[in-house]
């Protein structure tokens, strides 16, 4: 909606395939008259809707306590091969010595641009992509575990995916797409698990009546919900949400949203949240993390990245967001005359990590930029 309100003359406002309104764009965004137009002007996360907000939790972020995740200097590249024999002449560095904590009950959001390396951080945690450096679940290391000891610490980090149909097996009926996590695990069985499952689609404002469907009789919201319900079938104490609400409608997303704090309150869950959606993230989180070519440049709460930022890269992501707003204009954007930077660089020549320097209360940025 932001951006239809900076590019736009005209809008037209549609509902299970009827028009409902339409008209010039600032009327629409001033004073819409359709019910449903207000209701999704209403769900358009702004930036600055966060700030400053008191947080309302029945469970408290534990700072004292064992950090659910803690990442200290992870490191992820993709080698290319070139020549007769294939040998790697250069690395992708997708993520170059990045390092957080997140704490029972907190959600943490990773930001920045496509290719900046937030979903590779994500996977790596998760256990889908190969890497190097220390990743510790509840106190333990990933690394130097059997098969066993492995599997067993992933049941505390589930994760839940962009897009939902591809994630969900369309040959699969959804109640057992929920239950498969507990079959891998060898938890509960028979009428125990199915009971589980109908209680999960509860929980996520799904009827049990529907556990018998196929995902493709589900609407993109309906489907996100049962991934957030699988995600929840392990009782996991961290859920990695890799832009899970920026394939929805706006009004759909406020729900999702709306849900994923409520379980946070009920269960005490901590969130790993990545998003380039920054309004949304002010919205969702109590830290943030901004990462550019594979390090992170720039870390602290919520109200410290969106109201002192100190980068310029994150002043930059900042000053970008579309406003939903016609009547505002901004200015123009300075464009960049020099070389892109890449994260490619040539085999035994690994880029250079920031230093990170705390500015005040914890409010972390890189040192060049200072």
């Amino acid at each position: 909606m932001g951006v239809v309100a900076e590019m736009a003359d005209r809008v037209i406002v549609m509902r299970e395939g009827r028009m409902v309104e339409r008209g010039p764009v600032t009327e629409i965004f001033g004073a819409p008259k359709n019910a449903y137009t207000r209701e999704l002007l209403a769900a358009v996360p702004r930036i600055g809707g966060g700030a400053g907000r008191v947080e309302t939790r029945k469970r408290p972020i534990v700072r004292n306590a064992i950090p659910v995740a803690e990442v200290n200097g992870l490191e992820v590249k993709f080698g290319i091969k070139t020549g007769f024999f294939s040998k790697v002449t250069a690395n992708v560095h997708a993520v170059a010595g990045v390092s957080f904590q997140i704490m029972p009950g907190e959600t943490l959001s990773l930001v920045g641009e496509s290719g900046c390396g937030k979903s590779t951080t994500a996977k790596a945690i998760a256990g889908l992509a190969p890497y190097s450096g220390d990743i510790v679940i509840g106190g333990k290391n990933m690394a130097g575990r059997t098969g066993a000891e492995t599997k067993a610490l992933r049941r505390d980090v589930q994760m839940i995916f962009q897009d939902p149909f591809a994630s969900l097996d369309p040959r699969m009926r959804v109640g057992d797409l929920v239950a498969e996590p507990m079959v891998i695990h060898a938890i509960a069985s028979g009428r125990e698990r199915r009971e589980r499952v109908a209680s999960l689609f509860s929980r996520v404002g799904l009827s049990p009546d529907q556990m018998d469907r196929y995902p493709h009789e589900f609407s993109g919201g309906q489907r996100q919900r049962i991934c957030i319900a699988r995600a929840l079938a392990l009782r996991p104490k961290l859920i990695i949400a890799d832009e899970s609400v920026s394939a929805l409608d706006v009004s759909v997303q406020a729900r999702v949203l709306g849900l994923l704090r409520e379980l946070q309150a009920e269960f005490g869950i901590a969130y790993l949240f990545i998003s380039h959606d920054m309004a949304v993230v002010e919205n969702v989180s109590d830290r943030v993390a901004v990462m550019y070519l594979g390090q992170i440049v720039e870390t602290g709460t919520r109200d410290q990245i969106f109201g002192d930022p100190r980068h310029p890269y994150t002043q930059r992501l900042i000053a970008a967001v579309p406003q939903p707003d016609p009547t505002r204009r901004r200015p123009a954007f300075e464009r960049s005359v020099s070389e892109i930077p890449s994260p490619v660089r040539k085999a035994g020549d690994p880029p250079r990590r920031h230093r990170l320097v705390d500015v005040g209360g914890g409010h972390l940025v890189a040192a060049e930029s200072q």
